[in-house]
């Protein structure tokens, strides 16, 4: 039940104002009558203290005093008469914490120049500041590469040892010398001439080989897989002694050419997106295609990763709507198969017939064989 006041009645502690004079601040009353003709007083008027027992005044004031002659306690300031949290908290542990006093850091790293002391994290950043503005200008000129060198770990890995980052860690552990002496800085460049051996063996670095494969269904395009019945490495095992890689992968369903080289320059330039290397395949598909979605895969459709986008789509043959060639040059994951497959089509063969200008011609599935010169000088001119 709300209950309000009547309209109209007063309130017991209603407010009043006093009349004033021109020029001075209204006196309020609570209570109801005003009391101003007690308590007026003429402007400008202050009431002298009261003499409130023994004491000393000072000025207009009095300090009070005990019979012993200190003073007396007051009652605490504060808002509501008591002493504040921040008061009791200041006075009972900031005042009484000792003062900490540095006589100098513990390490050289932690002083700038004129000797202060920076401590913290912000305190490494302002003194590295320090020094990079103290030596700016006099970083030294990079040394410039000699003619006909070549990087430490780079000419391990074209010895067919390892990797590239493999051989970090073995140039790192002291397992490599240049002419009898220990290498192992990362970036150290092998002059032409010079002697490199590895555990105590002189290695040389390979000669560049190029393998092409028809690969067959069935392959996982790896060097190693535990999970994997067959891998393509199997295929090419006794091609060369050299330490070949494939350039790119195809599916394990997928068939078609696929290079294998231990040229990493050249698969760099084969394999990276902005050189938008040439590639055809060879569809068959569960069902007829439509004009319209030939022409949709031309102008472009969006995946879950992306736009993309056919170079050009056609027809195998006018008699068979149900095999497409399709050329493409990205090299997004199964890219061919999610294109149909966004379009209701369901892939069953994916061919690749062309690569960078090579071919399947004269080379039966699962056979491989060498590139020839032209073809060999006709992939550098291509990936420059």
């Amino acid at each position: 039940m709300i209950i309000r006041r009547a309209r109209g009645q007063e309130r017991t502690d209603k407010r009043t104002v006093e009349k004033r004079e021109p020029g001075t601040r209204p006196r309020i009353h609570k209570g109801g009558a005003s009391q101003g003709d007690q308590s007026r007083r003429p402007a400008g008027s202050r009431s002298e203290p009261k003499d409130l027992g023994s004491g000393k005044r000072v000025g207009k004031t009095k300090v009070l005093k005990t019979a012993s002659g200190s003073r007396p306690a007051t009652a605490p300031t504060g808002r509501f008469g008591k002493e504040r949290t921040s008061d009791i908290f200041r006075r009972n542990v900031i005042e009484k914490r000792p003062e900490k006093k540095f006589d100098g850091a513990e390490s050289d790293q932690f002083l700038n120049k004129t000797g202060k002391v920076l401590r913290g994290r912000l305190g490494i950043q302002n003194l590295n500041n320090e020094f990079k503005s103290a030596n700016k200008g006099t970083k030294p000129a990079p040394s410039k590469k000699e003619p006909g060198s070549m990087r430490l770990n780079r000419y391990i890995a074209n010895a067919g040892l390892c990797s590239r980052r493999e051989a970090d860690t073995y140039i790192a552990t002291g397992c490599v010398t240049i002419n009898g002496k220990i290498v192992s800085e990362m970036g150290h460049q092998v002059l032409p001439g010079e002697s490199v051996s590895f555990n105590g063996r002189i290695i040389t670095a390979e000669k560049k080989m190029y393998v092409l494969l028809n690969k067959p269904k069935g392959y996982v395009t790896t060097l190693e897989d535990p999970h994997a019945d067959k891998t393509v490495m199997e295929l090419i095992a006794n091609a060369c002694p050299e330490r070949i890689y494939p350039v790119g992968r195809l599916d394990k369903s997928t068939t078609g050419l696929l290079l294998f080289t231990n040229d990493g320059d050249m698969t760099k330039r084969l394999t990276h997106p902005k050189y938008n290397r040439k590639k055809i395949y060879h569809v068959h598909l569960d069902q007829k295609v439509t004009k319209n979605h030939l022409q949709e895969i031309v102008d472009g459709i969006t995946l879950e990763d992306g736009f993309v986008a056919a170079d050009s789509v056609s027809y195998v043959s006018e008699d068979d709507k149900k095999q497409v060639g399709i050329e493409i040059h990205s090299g997004k994951n199964k890219i061919v198969r999610r294109i149909f497959e966004h379009l209701g089509y369901k892939v069953e063969k994916l061919d690749r017939v062309y690569f960078c200008g090579l071919t399947k011609k004269d080379l039966p599935r699962g056979r491989w064989r060498f590139l020839t010169e032209e073809e060999v000088s006709l992939l550098k001119m291509s990936s420059k």
